[in-house]
């Protein structure tokens, strides 16, 4: 019967780490910085698989290039990263959140190259779900 009882208290104590371990985890993918994160982990190191979870359904991108700007649906930018999977792009990354407010935010990542630099604004949305990038603008300078 004691050791039924050291059994039974040993595996509540172990579904209790593993559900904090998970609470954990799903608080985390709800903080802006994890779409950051996430983001750039797509963009600089080919790792796209968790992408698709933060961004919007209706998120839209646009680069300059010259006089020229092109316009991507959520769709169309998700199939092209696949093209790049695990590639990981020889540049230096960085972020800096220009403006923060409990439910939007917009943010700039720079990646900076040898000879030019990739600047994109991201807008997010704090939503239910999380923190959801709404649209990304970039240019090359």
């Amino acid at each position: 019967m004691k050791t039924l009882k050291t059994i039974a208290a040993a595996l509540l104590i172990a579904f209790s780490f593993s559900s904090l371990a998970a609470d954990g985890t799903a608080k985390e993918k709800l903080e802006m910085n994890y779409a950051l994160k996430i983001y750039i982990e797509a963009v600089t190191n080919g790792k796209i698989a968790p992408l698709a979870e933060v961004l919007d359904k209706n998120a839209k991108f646009t680069t300059s290039r010259g006089e020229n700007i092109l316009s991507f649906g959520r769709t169309e930018v998700l199939n092209n990263l696949q093209t790049s999977e695990n590639v990981k792009q020889n540049c230096i990354t960085e972020y800096s959140v220009i403006e923060s407010t409990p439910s939007a935010s917009v943010v700039k990542v720079l990646m900076k190259y040898d000879g030019f630099s990739k600047v994109t604004y991201l807008s997010l949305a704090n939503t239910t779900k999380g923190w959801r990038i709404t649209s990304a603008a970039s240019s090359f300078v």
